[in-house]
């Protein structure tokens, strides 16, 4: 078969190895194609030949005899009619003959495709130019004149191959120089490949081998000759014998044209087809993740108030029909008899709540608002932005947050001082710290009566009862002490060069209380209060802030005047709120030390 073009190496892939050369090697062309020398046309390689005498049989066809194959490797021989006739036309003139040896495929080159390089690939293919004057003369040839041509080709089968070699070696030289195309860069932002000025190299050609190995016996392997001869006649004569076991000698050279190893990759010999798409270099914008506040988002907060509202609602609805139930057993109403809730106060406890108390009131609650604002402060703050020093002591930097946290701390521990020491003073402590041991039954039966709804009778004027006195008593002689001495221990007052004591209380210690006691106090304030207005409203704030309750067993009538106080107490307490800020802050800290933005 011939076919007119430029042949074309294939397209090198990938290496097979790490750190080897791209695959297939450099030069290789698909199976069948070698340009010939001088006209430039790709003659067909795929089939090796080779001659054997040709005799005649008894029905007019050309039989073949036991003759020595040319081959190197024990390929499967075909005599091609165009090889015959052109031996015996002439006995000098070469036939054509190929030796080729598959690649191997690795893998495909598209998605879905055949492993590369195709399975028509070969090594190396040797062509002779006589192939295109062979064929032609091929078709007047008669089956007589091709059974008598079979003796002669087999004669010049090694001229054959041997000027077959010679001529894939001057087609190879004939293309040695020839500027190569330039393609697309090997590298991002590189220049083209290959490099500007790059040509095509001229490719070598072994020397044909003689070895014992390729003249060893093939008596054990399954190869055929067989022999096809086309005939201008309506009937061609067809004969093919298998091969006997008898010596083979190489006839053909095994040399291949191969490129060396520097030779420019190739460009390709068709049009792209397949580009990339547009996900290729456009990509969506990504949506907007929702602000968070703290661990959820505020739908995610609105379903965390619903979800454990509505449980909450449920486990206090069942603990309400449990406690019922419990106190409606005459054991619980023994129980109720016995400790209504409270028990007496000792002889010459005070009555009725001063001045002096509710004022002491208004100003813990005012810096305990403050103290736990700036405690979650300095708690969330990441970069500091103002800073404050000592005026003594400049290298001692802290941030103004913590200073203001702390000059909180100290004006409520003075307010605490002073509140211990006129509890003991006037006696009022009687009130709060508990002098018998009927408190914890008394404060099991004002909790049973809690739960229940059916709350017990209050009268705070005179007495709190037992569950009021231990919760008074707890923040006060408890929870206080506590937040006052893990807070001194991570404050800069702490005298850090004493190794010992800073070893006997850790600062990690005082962390893991500071913070939990915090939550302590946020939950006794909204519980307090909750309870100030559910047991009456006017009354308790009249008592706490007016100083108002009664005398000598006539109470004062319920008045608006201890709520309006209460008003103007959160009044003040909000406007410090907003106006805790390093604005409003700094002028004051001044005062005591040193402010700075570094």
């Amino acid at each position: 078969m011939v076919s007119s073009g430029s042949p074309s190496a294939l397209r090198r892939g990938l290496p097979r190895v790490a750190g080897g050369d791209a695959w297939p090697p450099a030069g290789i062309v698909p199976a069948g194609a070698t340009p010939a020398p001088e006209t430039g046309e790709v003659v067909d390689a795929t089939a090796t030949v080779a001659a054997t005498p040709a005799l005649a049989s008894a029905d007019g066809a050309a039989s073949v005899s036991p003759a020595p194959v040319a081959s190197a490797a024990e390929p499967t021989v075909d005599a091609s009619a165009s090889a015959v006739t052109a031996a015996a036309a002439s006995p000098a003139a070469p036939a054509t003959a190929a030796v080729s040896t598959p690649l191997r495929r690795g893998l495909p080159r598209t998605r879905g495709g055949e492993a590369w390089p195709p399975a028509s690939a070969v090594a190396a293919t040797t062509a002779s130019p006589a192939a295109p004057a062979a064929t032609a003369a091929a078709a007047a040839a008669t089956p007589t004149e091709v059974a008598a041509a079979v003796p002669a080709a087999v004669s010049g089968a090694a001229t054959g191959a041997t000027a077959a070699g010679h001529a894939v070696a001057a087609a190879a030289a004939s293309t040695a120089g020839e500027p190569l195309r330039r393609g697309l860069p090997r590298t991002t932002g590189g220049d083209p490949w290959p490099p500007a000025g790059a040509a095509r190299a001229a490719a070598p050609v072994a020397a044909p081998l003689a070895s014992a190995q390729t003249a060893a016996p093939v008596a054990d392997a399954p190869a055929a000759a067989a022999v096809s001869v086309e005939a201008s006649t309506p009937a061609a004569a067809v004969a093919s014998t298998p091969v006997a076991s008898t010596p083979v000698a190489s006839t053909a050279p095994t040399s291949t044209a191969v490129a060396t190893a520097d030779e420019a990759r190739a460009p390709l010999t068709v049009p792209r087809t397949v580009w990339p798409g547009r996900a290729a270099s456009h990509r969506p914008t990504p949506e907007p993740q929702p602000k968070r506040i703290g661990p959820f988002t505020k739908g995610q907060w609105a379903g965390v108030v619903i979800v454990g509202g509505l449980g909450l609602l449920l486990a206090a609805g069942m603990a309400v029909a449990l406690v019922r139930f419990l106190l409606s057993l005459d054991a619980m109403q023994d129980f109720l008899a016995t400790y209504p809730g409270e028990y007496h106060l000792p002889e010459g406890a005070p009555v009725g709540i001063p001045a002096w108390l509710g004022w002491q009131h208004f100003f813990n609650v005012f810096l305990m608002v403050l103290i736990i604002r700036s405690g979650l402060t300095i708690r969330n703050e990441k970069r500091p932005a103002v800073f404050w020093a000592p005026k003594n002591d400049p290298k001692g930097k802290t941030s103004l947050t913590i200073w203001f946290h702390q000059a909180l701390d100290i004006l409520w521990i003075l307010n605490g001082v002073v509140f211990v020491v006129l509890l003991f003073v006037t006696g009022q402590w009687m009130r709060i710290v508990p002098t018998s041991w009927e408190v914890f039954p008394n404060a099991l039966s004002a909790a049973l009566q809690y739960v229940s709804l059916d709350w017990p009778t209050e009268n705070g004027w005179v007495n709190y009862n037992s569950l009021q006195q231990l919760a008074y008593f707890s923040t006060v002689f408890l929870a206080a002490p506590l937040a006052i001495a893990s807070g001194f221990r991570m404050s800069g007052l702490w005298p850090k060069k004493n190794a010992k004591l800073s070893a006997a209380i850790p600062i990690e210690w005082a962390r893991k209380v500071h913070f939990p006691t915090m939550l302590f106090f946020v939950v006794f304030i909204i519980i307090h209060v909750a309870l100030v207005f559910a047991t009456g409203a006017l009354r308790n704030l009249n008592h706490m802030y007016a100083a108002q309750g009664s005398v000598d067993g006539v109470a004062y009538a319920d008045n608006w005047t201890g709520f309006w106080m209460f008003v103007l107490s959160l009044v003040v307490i909000a406007a410090a709120w907003i106006a805790a800020r390093p604005m409003t802050i700094a002028p004051i800290a001044r005062l005591f030390g040193t402010v700075s933005g570094r």
